[in-house]
């Protein structure tokens, strides 16, 4: 493969999300791509020259399917136990909406994936949380992408634009327990959600061929790497 400057498209799940807004706002910057398409429940409220929304129902795949096309593809999908209200209602927005969206990229020949996952995510976790993100981790690195990208942040740091006061609390608590054990917690230490989407858009420029995983303390490295915001 090869990245030509300006030419080519990113494709975004979850751009109204935490780390899925700084991802949109990286990829609009960013000198490597023509055109960045979201594919949204709800229009957002962004205009670029090189943004492209596309409405969908997420529960309806097989009607947006053939539209995932491109070359890299961003899943930032998620939610959480309690927004979600059961563990039904978790599993098929954490897994089914990101998996289909990764099976039908694959079948369009989009090149690389890039997956937000979590510290501790395990198939065969005693959490739920981390069981799903496990399964779907497992589950991606089995389609043919030609490279395959997976982010394992832990606790996200940033403002949101629903009250998740837990994970706030648990940020705050995170830090004082890191500086209290002197880094001992490095693997669980909060991480800022702009932190993980930089390093989102950084390693899609590297072309790096094969499965990768980041664990949360990699991703302040990964992000701080020349890369990216090349003049336009």
């Amino acid at each position: 493969m090869e990245i030509t400057k300006g030419k080519k498209t990113a494709l975004i799940f979850g751009a109204s999300g935490l780390v899925g807004g700084f991802c949109l706002d990286f990829l609009l910057e960013h000198a490597a791509y023509r055109q960045v398409i979201a594919f949204v429940r709800t229009p957002l409220e962004k205009e670029h020259e090189r943004l492209r929304q596309i409405k969908v129902d997420f529960d309806r795949p097989e009607t947006f399917a053939d539209q995932i096309k491109g070359d890299d593809i961003f899943l930032c999908i998620g939610t959480t136990m309690a927004k979600a209200g059961s563990r039904k209602a978790f599993y098929r927005v954490d897994y089914t909406y990101n998996f289909e969206a990764a099976k039908a990229a694959a079948k369009n020949g989009v090149n690389q994936l890039f997956l937000v996952s979590a510290v501790g995510a395990d198939k065969d976790s005693i959490f739920y949380y981390s069981e799903v993100k496990g399964e779907l981790e497992e589950a991606v690195k089995e389609l043919p992408f030609w490279a395959i990208h997976i982010f394992q942040p832990s606790v996200l740091l940033g403002e949101r634009n629903e009250n998740r006061w837990g994970e706030e609390i648990a940020g705050k608590l995170g830090r004082v327990i890191d500086r209290l054990t002197g880094g001992l917690l490095t693997k669980y230490r909060p991480v800022e959600a702009e932190v993980v989407a930089q390093a989102m858009v950084n390693a899609a420029q590297q072309l790096s061929k094969g499965v990768h995983v980041y664990p949360s303390h990699y991703l302040q490295e990964l992000a701080n790497q020349e890369n990216n915001l090349l003049p336009k």
